[in-house]
């Protein structure tokens, strides 16, 4: 019997603009795995890599003071990432605008990781903020994921995705982010 593959261990690290590509692949691969039948067929087929990569080589090269990306690493290879702004909402506080994590790796502890990394941003920069996110509908996994995390479903809005259509989100909030930080050693 062969054993399954170790998870690497990652390092998490501010994203600069070398991480775009490997940023934009990731996201449209989450997305074309997890929104099929969601997004359009012809968007996740057709330019959304592309489209990935305007966006995050425009987000990187010239980063703004009220968002922060991390990415999570191993052996120079992009295991995962997270986005967050920071002065989104004056009500519900930073956005968790993006985390996706590589399809094979996640359940690995990454995802958790890189949630603390938002938290940690979001503590330390917008002290007494609270933080956000909104997932979609059928991302039950997703939903189950943030639950876990101490995330309350907040409200549901519809909204158009990139390529067309319309999708139903979830907002998940969390009134103190401390509680998604890592105990220290």
């Amino acid at each position: 019997m062969t054993a399954p593959p170790a998870t690497p261990t990652a390092r998490y690290r501010r994203a600069g603009p070398e991480d775009a590509p490997a940023i934009a692949a990731l996201h449209a691969d989450s997305w074309r795995r997890h929104y099929r039948g969601v997004f359009r067929d012809e968007y996740l087929d057709g330019p959304i890599l592309e489209e990935r990569v305007e966006v995050w080589t425009a987000r990187l090269a010239h980063p703004i003071d009220s968002t922060h990306t991390v990415v999570a690493e191993a052996g120079g290879v992009v295991l995962g990432f997270v986005h967050v702004v920071l002065d989104a909402d004056s009500r519900w506080g930073a956005l968790l605008d993006n985390l996706h994590v590589r399809h094979d790796l996640q359940r690995s502890g990454i995802g958790r990781g890189l949630m603390a990394q938002a938290a940690t941003a979001v503590v330390d920069r917008r002290p007494g903020a609270a933080m956000h996110l909104w997932v979609l509908v059928q991302n039950t996994q997703g939903q189950a994921f943030y639950r876990a995390l101490g995330g309350e479903e907040a409200d549901r809005e519809v909204s158009e995705p990139p390529g067309g259509g319309s999708v139903t989100g979830i907002r998940y909030v969390w009134p103190d982010p401390k509680g998604l930080l890592l105990p220290t050693r």
